[in-house]
C-alpha cells in the first residue's frame, strides 16, 4: 500500500509533502527518500500528522535512527484539520479513512497538486480516491479500488468515540 499510494501520487524531489496519520514514521521516511534524496540538489520535505502523542514520539525516534529527522516533520494534532503553517502541499497522503474528504485538505492542496485518500465506512468498505486538483483549483476524483484502513480520527473524520 506503501508503494501503491506514492506511485499514484507521482511523488518527485521538491515536493512538499503532508502525511496524515504517521504511525510509525516508515511511510514518511520512504516519502522523504524521493522527494528529498540525501544527495539532490532539489529537496521537499514531509510534515507528518499524528494524533496519538505515544505514537508521534515512537516515529519521531524511528526517524531520527533512520535519519530522516532533517527532511521530516513530525506533528502531534487532528490531521484532518491539516497543518496550515505550511501550506499549501503539493501532495497529501492520508493513511486512515474518513467519511468523506476533509475540506480543510482541499484547501491545503496546492493548484495541480494531487491527495490519496481511503473513504468510506469506519469499520465497513472503503475506496481508496486519487483528488487531482487542477491549476485553476478544479477537484476530480478516481477511485483506485478497495481498501481497508483504521479510521480518521477527528474533527472533520469519525469522532473518536
Amino acid at each position: 500500500m506503501v508503494a501503491l499510494m506514492c506511485e499514484v501520487l507521482e511523488l518527485a524531489p521538491g515536493h512538499k509533502v503532508l502525511e496524515i496519520g504517521t504511525g510509525s514514521g516508515y511511510h514518511a521516511a520512504v516519502c522523504a527518500e524521493i522527494v528529498a534524496p540525501e544527495n539532490s540538489k532539489v529537496k521537499g520535505h514531509v510534515y507528518t500528522i499524528e494524533r496519538i502523542p505515544e505514537l508521534a514520539e515512537f516515529a519521531k525516534k524511528n526517524i531520527e535512527r533512520a535519519g530522516y529527522s532533517d527532511r521530516i516533520t513530525v506533528i502531534v494534532g487532528d490531521g484532518t484539520l491539516g497543518y496550515p503553517p505550511a501550506a499549501p502541499y503539493d501532495r497529501i497522503l492520508v493513511t486512515a479513512a474518513g467519511p468523506r474528504i476533509p475540506e480543510p485538505l482541499l484547501q491545503q492542496l496546492k493548484n495541480g497538486g494531487k491527495m490519496v485518500i481511503p473513504i468510506g465506512g469506519k469499520h465497513g468498505f472503503q475506496e481508496l480516491v486519487l483528488v487531482i486538483k487542477d491549476e485553476k483549483g478544479n477537484i476530480s476524483e478516481k477511485s483506485l479500488g478497495p481498501v481497508a484502513f483504521v479510521p480518521l480520527i477527528g474533527k472533520h473524520g469519525w469522532p473518536e468515540k
